[in-house]
């Protein structure tokens, strides 16, 4: 390969890499539930842990943090005994929203779809394999 293509190449990586940065960590496995529930107004830690099944709370809390890393949430202390601790979504998070819930709404809609498409290409697979 000559040099010019590898800097071509390397150009487009150094690119891409924020972007896929950014999509891995806002489509992780635990993000999106946490930025819909928190996206209907401010939100407790443990409200989020009951809706949000099988997270656990260390997830949870590096999940939370990275969100607020990444601007997504702003967490509020308030000065009580014991402290209260909330979670609200920033303007870029609720821009985001309008396409996490059509995501959702997608997945909720062929999920049988691609639970066929499964079925068909493991029992594919194996028939292949026998």
């Amino acid at each position: 390969m000559s040099r010019s293509n590898t800097r071509v190449t390397e150009a487009v990586r150094d690119e891409a890499c924020p972007v896929v940065e950014v999509l891995d960590r806002v489509a992780g496995k635990w993000s999106i539930g946490i930025l819909i529930a928190a996206a209907h107004g401010p939100v407790r830690f443990t409200e989020l842990e009951r809706a949000i099944n099988g997270i656990s709370r260390r997830m949870l809390t590096l999940n939370l943090r990275r969100l607020e890393r990444d601007g997504l949430l702003v967490r509020t202390v308030y000065p009580t005994v014991p402290p209260k601790v909330e979670y609200s979504v920033t303007p870029m998070a609720r821009e985001l929203y309008a396409s996490l819930t059509g995501l959702v709404d997608w997945a909720e809609r062929h999920r049988s779809a691609i639970g066929e498409a499964r079925a068909a290409y493991d029992a594919g697979v194996r028939a292949e394999g026998a």
